[in-house]
């Protein structure tokens, strides 16, 4: 059951002058960060460009899966993937886009029509998109099994 609005979530990240970060939350495990390749960075650890479009793809699916279950929408699986487009814009850089790709399978003769309004809701009430400034698409694909 959700609780109620509004909700506080808070992280830490430590790091000395020769280390990756390090990112942690009560109860949760640690997560190693780095910048990506595309800024020099190793390549080998989470940059927090991924951790964003992780989050975006996260919430998705989350979203996608509460409202599957409310509107009754059977469904075997999904597999999303996020892609954000990092541009300069003025003096600042930022993700103009982000564009959400989704396969959902669902068993043959199950309600398609039913399964992609529930998608397209899902990418509505994303928190996380709603959050950004980015431009936000959904491509999506409904595949029958």
């Amino acid at each position: 059951m959700m609780q109620e609005l509004p909700h506080s979530y808070s992280v830490n990240v430590t790091g000395q002058v020769d280390t990756n970060l390090t990112t942690s939350a009560d109860g949760l495990p640690n997560i190693y960060v780095a910048p990506p390749l595309q800024f020099g960075g190793p390549g080998d650890q989470w940059s927090p460009e991924e951790l964003l479009m992780a989050a975006v793809a996260n919430c998705f699916v989350l979203s996608f899966k509460a409202i599957a279950r409310a509107s009754k929408v059977e469904w075997l699986s999904i597999d999303c993937e996020s892609e954000g487009i990092l541009e300069k814009s003025g003096r600042k850089m930022l993700f103009t886009k982000v564009i959400t790709k989704a396969k959902l399978a669902i068993s043959s003769g199950q309600n398609s029509e039913a399964a992609e309004k529930a998608l397209k809701r899902a990418e509505e009430t994303c928190l996380i998109t709603n959050s950004m400034s980015a431009e936000a698409s959904l491509k999506y694909e409904v595949i029958e099994h």
